[in-house]
C-alpha cells in the first residue's frame, strides 16, 4: 500500500470513530489509489449511510465502494408486510414527497422505490424519509425524474453552487446535455466539490439523470 493510502485509511478509521450517528468497531477500510472499501457490519441501514457520508467527507478520498451489511437487532426486525407498512406511511407524511407518486415493494428488508417525480430532491427527500425505518436493510432508489434540462442552465447551477461554497473551479468542468440526461467531464480536487457539482447538476429543472465522469484530482501540497 502507499503511503498516501496508509495515511488516508488512517484518516478515514478516525473521521468514522469521530462520527457520533454510528459504531465503527466492526468496520473495516481498506484504500487504494484513493478508492476507499467499507466492509464490516453494523446494526442499521442509517448507520450504513452514515459510514459512507463520512468516508466521502475524508479529504483525498477519490471513491467510495460500500460492502457494510446491516445486521438487525432481533428486537428491531420486521416482516416485508409490516415495513412496507410502515415505509407507505412514512412516505404519506412527508410533505416533500407528492403522494401516491411512489411505488413500494419490499422483500427480505430491503426497500425498493419506483415511479416518476419531477424534481431531484423529492426523490432524495424519499429515500432520507425511509432511511432510519426500524427494519430496513437497504435502499433501492429507482425514482425517475421526468422533464429536460439544457447545458447552460446546468453549467449556471454549479457556478452559483460553487460560489456559494467557495469552491472555485467550476470552469474545469465540462457540461454535456441530451434531453434529460446531463453528463459532467473534468476534474474537481475533493470528493465534496464532485459531489456539490453532481448535486447542482440535479438542481437544475428537467434533469432526469446525471452521468458524473469527474475526475478527483488532490490540490498538490
Amino acid at each position: 500500500m502507499r503511503t498516501d493510502d496508509l495515511q488516508l485509511r488512517h484518516d478515514v478509521e478516525a473521521e468514522l470513530d469521530w462520527d457520533a450517528r454510528l459504531d465503527s468497531r466492526q468496520i473495516g477500510v481498506a484504500v487504494k489509489d484513493g478508492v476507499v472499501a467499507l466492509s464490516g457490519h453494523v446494526s442499521s441501514y442509517a448507520e450504513r449511510r452514515a459510514a459512507e457520508e463520512a468516508a466521502q467527507s475524508v479529504a483525498g478520498v477519490c471513491a467510495v465502494a460500500n460492502d457494510i451489511v446491516v445486521e438487525l437487532p432481533s428486537a428491531f426486525c420486521r416482516t416485508d408486510a409490516e415495513l412496507a407498512e410502515a415505509a407507505v406511511k412514512s412516505l404519506q407524511m412527508h410533505v416533500a414527497v407528492p403522494e401516491h407518486a411512489i411505488k413500494v415493494l419490499v422483500r427480505n428488508g430491503w426497500i425498493t422505490l419506483d415511479g416518476e417525480l419531477p424534481l431531484w430532491y423529492q426523490k432524495t427527500a424519499a429515500e432520507s424519509a425511509l432511511a432510519s425505518l426500524p427494519g430496513v436493510k437497504g435502499i433501492s432508489n429507482n425514482l425517475s425524474i421526468v422533464g429536460r434540462a439544457s447545458a447552460s442552465e446546468v453549467q449556471n447551477k454549479i457556478e452559483q453552487a460553487f460560489r456559494r461554497r467557495a469552491l472555485l473551479e467550476a470552469r474545469d468542468i465540462r457540461v454535456r446535455a441530451d434531453e434529460g440526461t446531463i453528463t459532467l467531464e473534468g476534474e474537481v480536487h475533493s470528493w465534496p466539490e464532485r459531489q456539490a457539482a453532481e448535486n447542482a447538476a440535479w438542481q437544475a429543472p428537467g434533469v432526469s439523470q446525471v452521468i458524473d465522469n469527474l475526475h478527483v484530482r488532490p490540490r498538490s501540497l
